[in-house]
């Protein structure tokens, strides 16, 4: 027999299946994780806008992350609040709303790979090619390395959903707390194949990024441990330690969400997998990298000294 195409203008999302009684403490909680997560992040932009000292490569590069961080929460957590409240029979979402969110999903994700690459390269010529770093890191520089990061993020999943909004869709429902390309995939009921070329191709980029930044972290290690300045040394792999933690976290987080979407019996471990994609990084970003890089922390420090009131 064979699949009926249905097309349906509405889908309905599956979202998070819980007892009733544990169904507003979670919501309180995720409340609090996503203010959390905007004011930390937020405040960290308009800290480094303010703070003239901060105005240079390393911080200004670094804005990308909080806001990216900012911009991914938002897409996810408005929208996951308010069908916690509603039943799970209506819990509908357009079809053009939900191809939206996966967009900004997905672009949440490929930004966060991009810009920690742009990151780390300007981390790999401060440290390897210190005499430099104020030709190269110019502020032409800065505003091409930014715009390339968001502009790659943009090609990779404007390609990626478009492949997947053409195919024909037989099913309504999003096994998912929210929208995303693999959810919206599974709705097909066409031949899937330069789908699967294109996903192949795109899982691919994403391990070509880490390899890239774990081959500049080790040039950047190896150079380290060739030097006898350990002041410099010591402040150098702190700043890469914190990259690498905040890389490692969206990795496992989200690799763990991928290759759950293959097993339909562990769809709440991967429905787990994908908050933690979001609520890990958006909260520990800030606290792992910008609190304890020194300039900031004491940009920080010196706003609320300024705002104590003095009897």
């Amino acid at each position: 027999m064979e699949n009926l195409t249905i097309n349906s203008p509405f889908l309905q999302l599956e979202g998070l299946l819980l007892p009733e009684q544990t169904l507003y403490p979670t919501f309180l909680l995720f409340l609090i994780f996503y203010l959390l997560i905007m004011v930390a992040n937020i405040g960290i932009i308009l800290l480094i806008i303010m703070e003239r000292s901060l105005h240079e490569p390393m911080y200004i590069l670094f804005c990308n992350l909080p806001f990216n961080d900012a911009f991914g929460n938002s897409v996810v957590f408005p929208r996951l609040l308010g069908d916690l409240l509603r039943p799970k029979s209506v819990r509908y979402i357009s079809y053009t709303d939900c191809v939206a969110q996966a967009f900004g999903f997905h672009m949440y994700v490929a930004a966060s790979h991009t810009v920690l690459m742009v990151m780390a390269f300007d981390r790999y010529v401060a440290i390897c090619n210190p005499l430099h770093y104020t030709t190269i890191m110019t502020t032409k520089m800065v505003a091409k390395l930014t715009a390339s990061a968001w502009g790659i993020a943009l090609l990779c999943v404007s390609i990626l959903l478009a492949l997947t909004i053409r195919l024909n869709r037989c099913g309504t429902i999003i096994e998912n707390p929210f929208c995303d390309n693999a959810s919206l995939f599974k709705l097909s009921c066409e031949n899937p194949y330069i789908n699967n070329v294109h996903g192949l191709i795109y899982t691919t980029s994403l391990l070509g990024s880490l390899g890239c930044i774990a081959l500049t972290y080790a040039k950047i290690t190896a150079v380290c441990i060739n030097r006898k300045n350990k002041t410099l040394n010591k402040k150098a792999l702190k700043t890469c330690s914190t990259h690498l933690t905040v890389y490692l976290i969206m990795w496992i987080s989200g690799f763990t969400m991928i290759i759950l979407h293959r097993f339909s019996g562990y769809a709440e471990y991967r429905k787990g997998a994908a908050l933690l994609f979001h609520v890990g990084p958006g909260i520990l970003n800030p606290v792992i990298y910008a609190l304890q890089t020194t300039e900031i922390r004491h940009a920080l420090l010196k706003i609320l000294r300024s705002k104590r009131v003095i009897p």
